[in-house]
C-alpha cells in the first residue's frame, strides 16, 4: 500500500473553499443569466428570498439577499416564471453549489401580468387610486403640457385636437421615451419637471397603443407614485381602449387615446362660442320679457284711482291724521299726569327715608332703649346686693369664727396642716396649735383621758 503524503492531504473545508475560489474564478459562473421555474419559495424574515429554480430537466438551489430583491417590480410566488441574473458558487458549510440572484424579472406576458396585478392591488391598499382624491380639471385652461415622445402619432394627434378645439391655448411639449428600460425615469422626470416650472393648468401624459411590454412603463410605480405627487391635474392618455395600466388608475382623468384626452384637456371653441350666444339671445329674451312687464306695471299703475285722484285719498289720510293726533294728546295728557302722581309718591318715600330723618328717629329709639336698659340694670344690681347681702348674713352665721367667739376653739398639728379631731390624731408629748378667736395658743399634751360617754 502506497504512504500517504500529510501535506497533501485536505481538510472538507479547504477542499469547499477551493472549490468556491475555482467557481468564483471562472467569468463564465460570475455573470450568468438563466430562465426558470420558482420552487420551495421562502422569504425569511431576514428579508432574503431562498428558493430553488427548476425547469424540464435540473434544477439549482438560489438566493437572492435583502438588498437586492427590494427594487424587484413583483414579488415572487411559487411557481412563478422567471428570468434571474447572477453568479454561481459553493456554500462553503453543506458543499453545495448555489446560484445568488442579484436580478430578476418576470419572464413572458403571463409574468408581466401577475407583476401588474400585484403592483395594482398595492398602490389601490395605499388609496392611489381613491377617486376623492382626484382633482376637476380646469374648464379653460391657459396652457396645457403634453408628455409623450415627440415623434409617435400620440403627439400629432394632440396637437390637431387642441389646435382645432381651442387655438388660444398655449402647449408645452416635454418630449420623453415611452417605451423601454429608461422610460420609466424619463416619465418622472418630466411629471416632476412641470410641477417644478407651475406653467401648465393639466398634464396628458401617454403615447400610443401597443403590446403589454410596450406600454410596461405606464405600469412601473415610480411613474404611479410620481402621478400621485403631481400637483397638477394629470389625464392619462395610453391609447388602449379595453385594456387600462396603472397610470390610468392614478391619473385624475383617464381617456382611452391621445385625441380623446385632447378633447378632455380644453373646451370646444366653436362650442362655446355657440353656447355664448344661445346665454346671449335668452338674455336679451329675458331682458325684453322683463322690461315688457315692468311696461304693463307702469301703465297699470298710472290708471291707478290713487294717481288719478290723489286729493281724495290725501283727504282721507289727512282726517285719520286729525284723529290721531287727538289720541296722541289725550295719551300725552294721561301720561303726564300718572308721571306726577308717581313723582309726589316718590317724593313721600324718600322723605320717609330722608337720612335725617332716619337718625333722628334712630336717636330717639337709642335714648328711649337706653333708659330702659338702666332701669333694668339698676333693679338688677339691687335685686343681687340684697340677695348678696342675705348670702352673707347667712354665711357670717355659719361661720366657724361666730362659733369660736362663743367660747369654742380649733386644735390643729404643729405644722397646722391638719385639724385635730379625736385622741388618735395626736400623742403625749406632741406640739399642738390652738386656734381660739383672737389669736393663736401652742401647747404641749402631757396627758389624754377618754371621755366614758362617748357611745352615748
Amino acid at each position: 500500500m502506497k504512504s500517504v503524503d500529510q501535506q497533501h492531504v485536505l481538510s472538507v473545508k479547504d477542499l469547499n473553499r477551493y472549490i468556491r475560489m475555482k467557481m468564483e474564478g471562472d467569468s463564465r459562473l460570475s455573470d450568468v443569466w438563466i430562465r426558470g421555474e420558482i420552487s420551495n419559495f421562502t422569504h425569511h424574515s431576514s428579508g432574503h428570498m431562498y428558493f430553488t429554480l427548476k425547469d424540464e430537466g435540473s434544477r439549482i438551489r438560489a438566493i437572492m439577499f435583502a438588498a437586492h430583491n427590494q427594487r424587484l417590480p413583483f414579488i415572487p410566488k411559487e411557481g412563478s416564471r422567471v428570468i434571474a441574473r447572477g453568479n454561481v458558487s459553493v456554500y462553503e458549510r453543506d458543499g453545495q453549489y448555489q446560484f445568488y440572484a442579484l436580478h430578476m424579472q418576470p419572464d413572458g406576458i403571463g409574468s408581466l401580468y401577475l407583476a401588474y396585478e400585484q403592483l395594482k392591488k398595492k398602490l389601490e391598499e395605499e388609496g392611489l387610486f381613491a377617486a376623492e382624491r382626484k382633482r376637476p380639471l380646469p374648464l379653460f385652461p391657459r396652457t396645457v403640457g403634453v408628455i409623450t415622445s415627440p415623434t409617435g402619432a400620440a403627439v400629432r394627434d394632440i396637437m390637431i385636437t387642441i389646435k382645432r378645439r381651442y387655438p388660444q391655448v398655449r402647449v408645452i411639449l416635454y418630449p420623453v421615451l415611452v417605451q423601454g428600460k429608461g422610460a420609466a425615469p424619463a416619465i418622472v422626470k418630466a411629471i416632476r419637471s412641470m410641477n417644478e416650472m407651475g406653467e401648465a393648468d393639466v398634464l396628458i401624459v401617454g403615447r400610443g397603443g401597443g403590446s403589454l411590454e410596450e406600454l410596461w412603463a405606464f405600469n412601473e410605480e415610480i411613474v404611479a407614485r410620481a402621478l400621485y405627487q403631481s400637483m397638477i391635474p394629470v389625464i392619462s392618455a395610453v391609447g388602449h381602449e379595453t385594456d387600462f395600466t396603472i397610470a390610468d388608475f392614478v391619473a385624475d382623468l383617464r381617456a382611452a387615446t391621445p385625441t380623446a384626452a385632447a378633447e378632455l384637456a380644453v373646451p370646444n371653441a366653436s362650442e362655446v362660442k355657440a353656447r355664448l350666444n344661445q346665454l346671449e339671445r335668452q338674455l336679451q329674451q329675458g331682458l325684453q320679457q322683463r322690461l315688457g312687464r315692468s311696461r304693463e306695471r307702469l301703465a297699470a299703475l298710472r290708471r291707478s284711482p290713487v294717481l288719478v285722484y290723489p286729493r281724495r285719498y290725501m283727504l282721507q289720510h289727512a282726517e285719520r291724521l286729525d284723529m290721531l293726533k287727538i289720541r296722541l294728546q289725550g295719551a300725552l295728557r294721561t301720561n303726564i299726569s300718572l308721571s306726577r302722581q308717581r313723582q309726589a309718591s316718590l317724593k313721600q318715600g324718600l322723605i320717609r327715608f330722608n337720612p335725617q330723618v332716619q337718625v333722628e328717629s334712630a336717636s330717639r329709639r337709642w335714648d328711649g332703649a337706653h333708659r330702659q336698659l338702666t332701669a333694668a340694670m339698676q333693679s338688677l344690681m339691687r335685686g343681687k346686693i340684697q340677695h348678696l347681702q342675705s348670702e352673707i348674713r347667712h354665711l357670717d352665721a355659719l361661720s366657724p369664727l361666730k362659733v369660736m367667739s362663743r367660747g369654742y376653739s380649733l386644735v390643729y398639728d404643729e405644722q397646722e396642716r391638719r385639724l385635730i379631731k379625736s385622741l388618735n390624731d395626736v400623742q403625749p408629748g406632741d406640739l399642738v396649735n390652738v386656734k381660739v378667736s383672737d389669736g393663736r395658743l401652742q401647747c404641749q399634751v402631757w396627758g389624754m383621758k377618754e371621755d366614758d360617754n362617748r357611745d352615748e
